[in-house]
């Protein structure tokens, strides 16, 4: 990241301001007592995920007496610069951003650096030449390996032949979702550290993205198949039905989120095939964790909106109200990584969406 000392002292110079004029018992206060004033600008609200995320960052930015003004881009990057334009003519205290493009947004994260607008990212990650302060999001590499430690644990010593729903090419958080998943098997199979899980579970992707299909036969493990589903339950269904005919002895349908997972429990459905597990690296919707609670979904990592909300609207505050320096923070804050199951679903049914 690379912050400048104008972005810097601009934010300080608002806490100092905070402190000198502001009420300390009234939380949110600022510039001589009036509300800390925050943008959300959204790339889209297309699905339950970025909707919920909407929700949660303005229940937690309202508790702590803050105002909030959402702006959605509805996908469209000229929108999103738009958006991010407005609030820093508003003068708002801080902007939360969900981005398109991790290099498309970059100028206007800086614009509003040069304004002394602070940027925190939720959801999506930026180029590291961005001027923000961090990116917050769940630990994809880690939800993806505890889920798949968890399927390996299930399966033993029987085989894996699976096939693997992806988001979309070249999207980091889909290559970590699947990485993790590829290594929490191969680390559970295999018996191996998880240093070594890691370099097995790269070859696996390499031999994947070369070939369309890898295996690792000491592990009885193998995916057959890789499709492209948009990360939607749509294009999911599409994607899992010409894989589900070209294999009939399907044991597992691995996924890059739940969305395209729950397509191919149609595509499944429709193909007459049962007793196929549903494994996730990640997401948390509700839809399936109650599938989970009924035994017809095995497992998926914890991506929760209100988690990341929970998390930008902490860091934020401690920036604002306690003068924290911006250029402390890391450049990706990440949330606490689980795989859910039947066992533990209640525990997390409430940060599902």
């Amino acid at each position: 990241m690379k912050k400048r000392l104008a972005f810097v002292c601009a934010v300080l110079a608002t806490f100092l301001l905070v402190a000198a004029c502001g009420n300390a018992n009234d939380a949110g206060s600022a510039n001589g007592g009036k509300k800390i004033k925050v943008g959300l600008a959204m790339k889209t609200q297309d699905s339950p995920y970025f909707v919920t995320l909407v929700e949660a960052v303005e229940k937690y930015a309202k508790e702590e007496g803050w105002e909030v003004t959402v702006l959605d881009a509805n996908g469209d990057v000229t929108k999103e610069a738009a958006n991010i334009e407005t609030f820093i003519a508003q003068g708002k205290d801080l902007i939360f951003l969900d981005a398109i493009e991790p290099d498309a947004v970059v100028p206007s994260i800086d614009k509003a650096a040069e304004a002394g607008i602070g940027v925190i990212n939720l959801d999506s990650g930026v180029s590291e030449e961005a001027n923000d302060i961090t990116t917050v999001y769940s630990d994809n590499r880690q939800n993806g390996r505890l889920v798949g430690l968890k399927y390996a644990e299930k399966m033993g010593d029987k085989e894996i032949k699976a096939i693997i729903l992806s988001g979309a090419k070249g999207n980091v958080a889909g290559y970590e979702r699947r990485t993790g998943l590829f290594a929490g098997i191969l680390e559970g199979k295999l018996g191996v550290s998880e240093k070594e899980a890691w370099k097995f579970a790269k070859e696996f992707e390499k031999e994947l993205s070369s070939k369309g299909k890898a295996s690792n036969k000491e592990a009885k493990f193998s995916v057959v198949g890789q499709g492209w589903g948009a990360w939607t339950e749509e294009e999911g269904l599409k994607a899992a039905e010409d894989l589900i005919t070209a294999n009939s002895d399907l044991t597992t349908v691995l996924g890059e989120n739940d969305q395209m997972l729950f397509g191919a429990m149609t595509a499944l459905k429709n193909a007459g095939k049962k007793d196929v597990d549903m494994v996730a690296a990640a997401d948390g919707a509700k839809k399936a964790f109650d599938l989970i609670k009924e035994g017809k979904y095995f497992a998926t990592g914890l991506n929760s909106p209100y988690l990341v909300a929970e998390k930008g609207v902490e860091i934020g505050k401690e920036v604002l109200e306690k003068g924290k320096d911006p250029e402390s923070y890391p450049e990706v804050s990440l949330t606490e990584p689980a795989a859910i199951t039947k066992e533990n679903v209640d525990k997390y049914y409430e940060k599902g969406f």
